[in-house]
């Protein structure tokens, strides 16, 4: 930092300890090195201090400071972004760890900004219910309910963000607002796809669902038989009940061998489902089958216990039209060319109720179905390699997927290098995005997700 820097830091921090009860860390704290810490170990930011908040009052108090100094602020619910956003360099990082309460009202979670997926599922599991989530239960739900959230009841229930049904945020000048169809209904309707870019979401309001117990688990694959499999999945899929989700994934075996596996989650009857399964392990011939009835609790653990801390890693995305031919093609011949062991390429179906909703009934920015890529580039540190040739394979593979890619990406997972996809994101939603933003946040205070100016 240049010497004025330093002065603003420093004066930052004194005002923070003065005025807040958490704890607030800054670089010459030992425990620095680890709040700065993201799960993703390519991610190496250096904020210049990280106030743990635990209410409200606390949130808008650190903003206002921030803002008096002229400081950046970002904001951190579980700090699961792949880009480590919540923690940007330079910037006064607002955590919201503190306040990951969850309360389950009716058929309705009141969920605290700081809390992860997994700690909604698990109080709406307590009460016989479940909520829209992604497939991981790590990921903070304010980032899901505000930008996205594909997951196991996608084609059942819609995105985790088709869900949301109200929020409380803090704005740039330290007003807290209540939103939802009645209250500031334009800024609940950017939220739902503009995710963080307006204010620090300090609460949500969630529809929940009845239990049910989910038939999943994994269908594997041999590497040979990937055109096949994910050819007849495709067939399988355009007539596929709402019941099923279903990732698909190209990675390799422990010893290296390179598979397929689908990944399917079945939340209607019993006897379908079975049927739903025969159909899925009749893609091909499978090497492994592992299914059982589950609670949505367990569905989701058994996809954390799979991610990786202390990796290296570095995401592309696309949405494709469909898995035909062509882009099949460029998949397998992208997932040969691999870099490393532990890279993966992600498939997920974007089909059912979502792509009945009105395209403007939130801003996200494509109801089309569609099946979203995710290139997962993964590797673990070494000293003689800092991840270019793994980046690399990510970007040409994304690359080379263009011609056949509709418009525009996943907002969770574009770079801010990812211009043209960033800019076509959000489709005609664009336009209205950046007139909310210029009511609520005229300065650009708050920059989460990307979104043009």
């Amino acid at each position: 930092m240049v010497q004025n820097e330093i002065s603003r830091s420093g004066d930052v921090v004194r005002a923070l300890k003065s005025t807040l009860r958490g704890r607030i860390i800054s670089p010459e704290d030992p425990d620095y090195a680890n709040a700065r810490r993201t799960w993703n170990r390519d991610v190496d930011h250096h904020p210049a201090a990280i106030a743990f908040c635990g209410d409200v009052e606390e949130v808008q108090t650190a903003v206002r400071i921030a803002r008096a100094h002229e400081m950046p602020l970002s904001v951190r619910s579980a700090g699961f972004d792949v880009i480590g956003r919540s923690v940007r360099a330079g910037a006064l990082v607002i955590d919201l760890s503190r306040m990951n309460q969850v309360r389950v009202n009716q058929q309705t979670g009141v969920v605290g900004g700081g809390a992860t997926a997994a700690d909604v599922i698990a109080a709406a599991d307590a009460a016989d219910l479940m909520a829209v989530t992604g497939w991981n239960g790590r990921p903070g739900m304010t980032g899901l309910a505000t930008v996205g959230g594909y997951g196991p009841l996608l084609a059942k229930h819609g995105l985790a963000l088709d869900n949301l049904i109200g929020a409380d945020l803090v704005l740039a000048d330290g007003q807290c607002v209540s939103v939802d169809k009645e209250q500031h209904d334009d800024l609940f309707w950017a939220l739902r796809g503009g995710g963080g870019n307006f204010g620090v979401v300090t609460s949500l309001k969630l529809r929940l669902h009845p239990v049910r117990q989910v038939l999943a688990g994994m269908i594997m694959f041999a590497g040979a038989e990937a055109e096949t499999v994910l050819r007849r999945y495709a067939e399988v899929m355009q007539s596929a009940s709402n019941d099923l989700a279903v990732v698909a994934g190209i990675i390799s075996l422990p010893n290296g061998v390179p598979a397929l596996f689908l990944a399917p989650a079945w939340t209607g009857q019993l006897s379908a489902g079975e049927i739903a399964m025969e159909v899925l392990k009749r893609c091909g011939t499978p090497i492994h089958v592992q299914l059982d009835w589950m609670s949505y609790q367990d569905l989701v653990r058994g996809f954390d216990a799979r991610v990786v801390d202390h990796r290296h890693y570095a995401v592309e995305t696309r949405w494709i039209a469909k898995l035909d031919v062509d882009a099949i093609s460029i998949l397998l011949a992208g997932a040969a060319r691999r870099t490393s062991p532990f890279s993966t390429i992600i498939l997920q179906h974007f089909r059912g109720l979502p792509t009945q909703l009105p395209p403007d009934s939130t801003a996200f920015g494509m109801r089309r179905e569609h099946v979203m890529v995710e290139l997962i580039a993964a590797w673990d540190p070494s000293p003689d390699n800092l991840g270019t040739v793994h980046r690399h394979w990510a970007h040409e593979l994304s690359r080379a997927l263009a011609p056949v890619s509709l418009p525009g990406g996943y907002p969770n997972a574009l770079g801010p290098d990812a211009d043209d996809q960033v800019a076509r994101a959000y489709g005609e939603h664009l336009p209205r995005l950046q007139a909310v933003k210029r009511r609520y946040d005229a300065s650009g205070v708050f920059a989460a997700t990307p979104l043009p100016t």
